[in-house]
């Protein structure tokens, strides 16, 4: 389905873009001016994540970030880890290709794991 490319959606995908790290739905509204309410943020992020544009990371407190995924042809495609910083909070994600193997019947569709510990920077 084609979707309207509107000025809040541009505008957040640039956020995402230029960001080194996943961004909470607060940082990302910080980054925004006040016209755009919080339940246009997050219906768009979670269009983005429907339209494989970006990806959620769930941290150990539950809460969401997002993180821009177009670095393979437009879709956020393999399965990976995220790393999340306990001194700076920055969450990232480790883009080594990860394999799990499941017990005989089961199959795995797509996953998200979260690490904590320090970053390269905060070490």
């Amino acid at each position: 389905m084609k979707r309207r490319n509107t000025p809040s959606k541009r505008k957040i995908l640039e956020i995402l873009k230029e960001a080194n790290s996943a961004l909470s739905h607060d940082m990302i509204q910080a980054r925004l001016d006040a016209s755009i309410d919080r339940a246009t943020i997050y219906r768009i992020l979670n269009r983005f994540c429907e339209d494989g544009q970006a990806h959620k990371v769930i941290g150990g407190d539950g809460k969401q970030y997002f993180a821009c995924g177009m670095e393979r042809g437009g879709k956020h495609q393999h399965h990976h880890f995220h790393f999340k910083c306990l001194s700076c909070g920055k969450v990232e994600c480790l883009e080594n290709e990860i394999q799990i193997e499941l017990p005989e019947g089961y199959v795995a569709e797509k996953y998200n794991a979260l690490i904590s510990g320090r970053c390269k920077s905060c070490t």
